[in-house]
C-alpha cells in the first residue's frame, strides 16, 4: 500500500483537489484506538442522566416557546407580517427539533445514560414523534459506524463507482441539475432512504426500515422493528386526529414544515460528514475499521453547532467513540487532535457553499491511475 496522505498525492493531482483540505492520509495510522482513548480525559466517557435530560428539557422549553408564540400571536398579525413570521418559526423550530433528533440518535448509541432501557425508551419516544422508526434506524446506523468508508458494507451515502453511474447523470452535471438534485435530496432523501433504501448499501431483496423481515435485520432484531413501526403509526394516528380537530393547514404549519427542515438538516449533515474530495473510500482489500472511522470530516455550522449539540463539528470523535455523550465531544476532539495530526479532517467552508461544491466534485469514486500499490483506495471524481 502507498504511503498515503499528503505525501502520496502527485503535484499535478494536488492542483486538482477541491475544497480547503488536502487529501487525508491512507496509510495505516501510527497510533491505535487505545492510544487515542488515553489522550481523552476519563470523565469524557462518563454519562450523566441528569445532564443528558437537562439538554432535552432545554430543547423542549424552546420548542414550547416557539409553539406558543406561533399559535397564540401569529393569527393576529396582518398578512404581510405573517408571511415573514411563519418562515422564522419554521427555521427556529426545525433547528431546535434537529437538536432533539440528535439526542434521540445519542440514545441509539447508548450515550444518553448508563441504562439501556432508559436510552431506548427516550429514543423511541423522541424518534417516533419525528416519524423515525427508532430501533430500525438504530441498528442500520450502528452498522454504518461499524463499516464507515467501506464501499461494500457501509450503510448510507455509499459512493458509486464510475461503472455504476446511471446514464442520466451527465445531464444533471450542471448548475441547474445540481440544484434539482440537492433539492430532491434534502426534501425527499430521508423518507426515500427509510422506505426504499435510496442512497443506502445494496441488499438482496427489498430493503426497507419498516420491514421487520427485510434483509437489513436479523432474527434477534425483528421484534424491535415491529415496536418501531407501532411508534411511528401511533404518532401518525395522533397527527390524523389533530388534522380532524385543527385542520390540515394548521398541522402542516405547526408540525409539518419544521419536520421537513429537520429531515433536510439530517440529510445535509450526514452527506457533508462523509462526502468530500479529500476523503478516501476503501474496498475490502484495503478497508479497516480505524481508517474507515477517520474517513469523515468535521464541519462548521456556526451557531447551529450548539443547536445541533455539536454533532456537526465533533463527528470524528463520535465515530471513534460513539457512546461518548455529546457534551464531552468537543473536549475530546481538542484532546485527540495532537494524536491524530494529519489524520484529523476539518473543513470550515460555509455549508451552503460546501453542499453545492461536493455535489459538483463528488459524483463517483475510482482509484488513482498508476497507483498499483493502492488500487483498493478510491477517491471522488467529477468527470463523466
Amino acid at each position: 500500500m502507498g504511503a498515503g496522505g499528503r505525501m502520496s498525492v502527485p503535484p499535478s493531482q494536488r492542483k486538482q483537489e477541491s475544497g480547503s483540505m488536502k487529501r487525508a492520509p491512507i496509510s495505516k495510522p501510527p497510533f491505535t484506538l487505545s492510544e487515542i482513548k488515553k489522550a481523552i480525559p476519563p470523565h469524557c466517557f462518563q454519562r450523566s442522566l441528569i445532564r443528558s435530560f437537562s439538554y432535552l428539557v432545554y430543547d423542549f422549553i424552546l420548542v414550547s416557546i416557539f409553539y406558543y408564540v406561533a399559535t397564540t400571536y401569529f393569527r393576529n398579525l396582518p398578512q404581510p407580517l405573517s408571511f415573514v413570521a411563519w418562515p422564522i418559526y419554521w427555521a427556529l423550530q426545525g433547528s431546535v427539533l434537529t437538536g432533539v433528533w440528535v439526542i434521540a440518535h445519542e440514545c441509539g448509541h447508548h450515550a444518553f445514560s448508563d441504562y439501556q432501557w432508559i436510552d431506548d425508551t427516550v429514543g423511541l419516544i423522541l424518534h417516533s414523534s419525528l416519524l423515525v422508526p427508532y430501533f430500525s434506524w438504530k441498528y442500520s446506523h450502528r452498522r454504518h459506524h461499524s463499516n464507515t468508508g467501506s464501499l461494500e458494507r457501509d450503510e448510507v451515502f455509499v459512493p458509486k463507482k464510475r461503472s455504476s453511474i446511471r446514464w442520466w447523470a451527465k445531464y444533471l452535471n450542471n448548475p441547474p441539475g445540481r440544484f434539482v438534485t440537492i433539492t430532491i435530496q434534502l426534501t425527499l432523501g430521508w423518507p426515500l432512504y427509510l422506505a426504499f433504501n435510496v442512497a443506502g448499501r445494496p441488499y438482496e431483496g427489498f430493503a426497507c426500515h419498516y420491514n421487520p423481515y427485510g434483509p437489513i435485520y436479523n432474527d434477534r432484531e425483528r421484534l424491535q422493528i415491529y415496536i418501531s413501526d407501532v411508534g411511528v403509526l401511533a404518532v401518525t394516528y395522533g397527527l390524523y386526529r389533530l388534522v380532524l380537530a385543527k385542520g390540515l393547514a394548521w398541522v402542516i404549519c405547526v408540525y409539518g414544515v419544521p419536520l421537513l427542515i429537520v429531515n433536510a438538516f439530517l440529510v445535509m449533515i450526514t452527506y457533508l460528514q462523509h462526502t468530500h474530495p479529500a476523503l478516501p473510500h476503501y474496498d475490502s482489500s484495503e478497508w479497516d475499521w480505524l481508517r474507515g472511522a477517520l474517513a469523515t470530516v468535521d464541519r462548521d455550522y456556526g451557531i447551529l453547532n450548539k443547536v445541533f449539540h455539536n454533532i456537526t463539528d465533533t463527528h470524528i470523535a463520535h465515530h471513534l467513540f460513539s457512546t461518548m455523550p455529546h457534551y464531552h465531544a468537543m473536549e475530546a476532539t481538542k484532546a485527540i487532535k495532537p494524536i491524530l495530526g494529519e489524520y484529523y479532517s476539518f473543513d470550515g467552508t460555509p455549508v451552503y457553499k460546501a453542499i453545492f461544491r461536493e455535489a459538483k466534485e463528488c459524483i463517483y469514486v475510482e482509484p488513482d491511475e498508476g497507483e498499483q500499490s493502492s488500487r483498493g483506495v478510491f477517491w471522488f471524481r467529477n468527470k463523466i
